[in-house]
């Protein structure tokens, strides 16, 4: 495993990596992310990044939790980032440790933007978004050929906390037979309603899964005109992904983290015997 390592470029004094950690299991850390984690003087991470990642750093380096959660005070975007130069100045070697992908919904663009600006070098580490690796954890694919040739990401805040006005709903509506969501589940009333109004099923499968792929994995499967009133009755708690589609009924079958901690039974193919195809 040495070898392995040794072949990977270094982490060096004055730079920052801008790294994807995944969606929270720590077998999902690229190598080029674990190898960050073992050289790394100070790690500057998000509060989704799952605590058994951070326990793969070398022993000495500094954490530092610059995490922004809704509701909560949180350090502003641009402290953030100036900090990340601050170190890099310092001589620090910076691993700048963001949950899922830097540059899906991770504010990874605007970090490395502030490094060009003020000229220290950085390296982008993608990693596994949670809207493709959580819904796995959970037996919901984002794709599958008898269902969708399409899907769209979407965030369900903007920068102020709210609904984005910039989205087109009635076209995201029309256009896409899967939506995968990321920060949806505060408006997901206000959001299921646009969907419905743009023409969607009130009874399209909808799915909510909470701290993919870690321990503390829940999954709630509803409707969109069901969601907003299941998902408080059973107390759902953001972080969450929220996918709404056909894609969803395939749970049953493709659920193998439950198979595997809750010793249940996958079905066969639910989508056989109900000859869906892509609308498109």
């Amino acid at each position: 495993m040495d070898a392995l390592f040794s072949s990977l470029p270094p982490l060096e004094k004055g730079h920052v990596w801008l790294v994807g950690a995944g969606p929270g299991d720590p077998g999902l850390l690229t190598l080029h992310a674990a190898n960050a984690l073992r050289q790394a003087d100070v790690i500057v991470h998000d509060a989704l990044v799952n605590g058994e990642c951070l326990s793969l750093a070398r022993p000495g380096a500094v954490l530092e939790f610059a995490g922004k959660r809704g509701g909560k005070p949180s350090p502003k975007q641009r402290d953030i980032s100036l900090r990340l130069v601050e170190l890099a100045r310092a001589g620090q070697r910076v691993l700048r440790l963001k949950g899922g992908d830097p540059f899906v919904f991770g504010r990874g663009g605007e970090e490395a933007l502030t490094l060009v600006e003020h000229g220290i070098p950085f390296r982008i580490v993608p990693g596994i978004t949670a809207g493709i690796g959580g819904l796995a954890y959970a037996g919901i694919p984002a794709t599958h050929r008898e269902v969708n040739h399409a899907v769209t990401f979407l965030t369900g805040h903007d920068s102020s906390g709210s609904v984005p006005d910039r989205i087109d709903w009635e076209a995201i509506g029309r256009g896409s037979p899967v939506i995968v969501m990321y920060m949806a589940m505060k408006h997901i009333g206000r959001i299921a309603a646009n969907l419905i109004a743009a023409g969607r099923r009130p009874d399209e499968p909808v799915a909510f899964v909470c701290n993919a792929a870690t321990a503390e994995q829940r999954v709630l499967e509803t409707t969109l005109s069901r969601a907003e009133a299941d998902a408080a009755a059973a107390g759902l708690e953001p972080p969450a992904i929220v996918v709404v589609g056909e894609v969803v009924r395939l749970r049953p079958s493709l659920d193998w983290l439950g198979r595997l901690t809750e010793g249940r039974r996958l079905e066969a193919d639910p989508l056989g015997a109900r000859g869906l195809k892509d609308p498109a």
